[in-house]
């Protein structure tokens, strides 16, 4: 890799993939640590401590509510001590995480301390993911420049969801191994690793520009950031809860739909490249949203295990490409030098979003039964469908009005 003071302008695509990637590996490991527990800690809540669904699905979103109060903080901070310091922070926090799951593991006996522990390591795992993932996105940007803001939102999101897809799947792998013991070793692990990776890499000045008040941030991503939280749940039920619908219909093989889904969602996303540039982002999200809706209907109307995981192939592939296809078109409606806050705050209706899918899913699942929650999306999804539609023909009218 060139060195870091080579310009953006002078570095072959290669090159500025391979900067790219050298800083969202810190991305990469703080969503690790999400995706390890994700769909373990449901059913230790639900069947080893006995609490409802709802007490499972509101410890898995503690950490996304965590992520998106903490977020706008994570990014003041980044423009005083630049995103480095930042990272290493949001770091520690995600090896803190695993240090209460070992505590909560260690006090299983006594499930309201367990619980509790859990929580707490849900919460610092939220702060530690929006400080490392909002200073690693901007790390990144400051690095190739904002010229390349579109590839850095493209590999985020890929390391984004892969981890968290790849995660889940290897975190039901090491728990049936050893326990939650051993994987809260595993976290602890790699988050350690990530700090001894990023403390000796050079850092990136903070911007000196102004920056707009929130109100106007908000004001101008909150159609793409409203359609993007409505279709992230298609991924938050599936993620969360498909152990749960397995074990609820007799299945073996929950592990192995994991596997399929975070195959096709990073699969989709390294195959259409250059999709969104050529068709253009809301064109893409259509397509995104049509075959996210099938796929969902198929996990509600699964009959057999194959079927299951088809429909969550499906999923996986049709949400891949939602979120970068939407933050590019979101980043463009502000100014070069504002561009780091609208993509963190386009990100925080995702941390919104997942933090909300877990407890409705489970007062849903209590009332209606787990296959319920798949049809729920389903229709969520089907709304973001109708805000993308009535998004693109109004940008075909704007010509017409002008």
């Amino acid at each position: 890799m060139p060195p870091a003071s080579t310009p953006s302008a002078l570095l072959t695509s290669g090159q500025v993939n391979l900067r790219i990637l050298s800083i969202m590996i810190f991305n990469f490991s703080s969503y690790l640590t999400i995706g390890l527990p994700l769909a373990v800690l449901p059913g230790y809540v639900h069947d080893q401590l006995g609490y409802s669904a709802f007490w499972a699905g509101l410890v898995v979103s503690l950490q996304y509510f965590a992520t998106l109060l903490s977020r706008p903080y994570a990014g003041r901070y980044v423009d005083r001590v630049g995103p480095k310091r930042i990272v290493l922070f949001g770091l520690s926090g995600c090896l803190l995480s695993g240090v209460f799951y070992l505590l909560a593991a260690w006090q299983s006996a006594v499930p309201i301390l367990s619980l509790t522990l859990l929580c707490v390591g849900r919460v610092m795992l939220g702060v530690g993911q929006s400080f490392a993932g909002t200073g690693s996105t901007l790390w990144g940007i400051g690095l190739v420049g904002s010229r390349h803001i579109g590839k850095v939102i493209s590999w985020s999101g890929v390391v984004t969801y892969g981890a968290m897809a790849i995660g889940a799947p290897l975190g039901v792998l090491i728990h049936q191994f050893g326990g939650l013991k051993t994987l809260s070793f595993s976290v602890m692990c790699i988050a350690a690793l990530a700090i001894m990776l990023a403390i000796p890499k050079p850092g990136v000045a903070s911007s000196a520009a102004k920056p707009l008040p929130f109100s106007t941030v908000l004001g101008k991503v909150l159609p793409h950031g409203l359609i993007l939280g409505l279709a992230s749940s298609g991924f938050g039920v599936i993620a969360t809860f498909i152990t749960l619908f397995y074990a609820d219909k007799g299945w073996g093989g929950a592990a192995f739909s994991l596997t399929i889904f975070s195959c096709a969602f990073v699969g989709t996303r390294l195959l259409l490249p250059n999709c969104i540039s050529k068709f253009g982002g809301l064109r893409v999200s259509v397509v995104c949203f049509c075959v996210e809706i099938i796929g969902l209907l198929m996990v509600w109307l699964a009959v057999s295990p194959v079927m299951a995981l088809l429909g969550a192939l499906l999923t996986g592939a049709g949400f891949s490409l939602v979120f970068p296809a939407l933050g590019v078109e979101a980043v463009k409606r502000l100014p070069q030098q504002n561009q780091g806050s609208a993509l963190a705050t386009y990100t925080a209706f995702l941390d919104l979003s997942l933090g909300i899918t877990g407890p409705l899913a489970g007062l849903l699942m209590s009332r209606a039964g787990v296959p319920a929650i798949y049809l729920a999306s389903a229709f969520a999804v089907f709304l973001s469908l109708l805000l993308a539609l009535r998004m693109i023909r109004q940008q075909q009218g704007e010509p017409q009005k002008s």
